[in-house]
């Protein structure tokens, strides 16, 4: 799933918009909107966007074997 999706989901979950967000996070809606598109949003960005929505962002390599790392 992309970041593009899970965002979109997320958003729908809390209940925001992606301009009220964009707001939260102290940028403009067409800003976000064209990092949002391009997959060039970073981890501090998201985890900066999953606070804005009351959650948290986790990225992590997983193995079949169970090894997270």
């Amino acid at each position: 799933m992309s970041i593009e999706q899970k965002l979109k989901m997320a958003l729908a979950y809390s209940g925001t918009s992606q301009a009220e967000l964009a707001r939260r996070i102290g940028t403009t809606p067409s800003n976000l909107n064209q990092k949002v598109k391009r997959n060039t949003l970073t981890n501090e960005e998201l985890e900066q966007i999953a606070h804005a929505l009351g959650g948290g962002w986790r990225a992590e390599f997983v193995f079949d074997d169970g090894t997270v790392i």
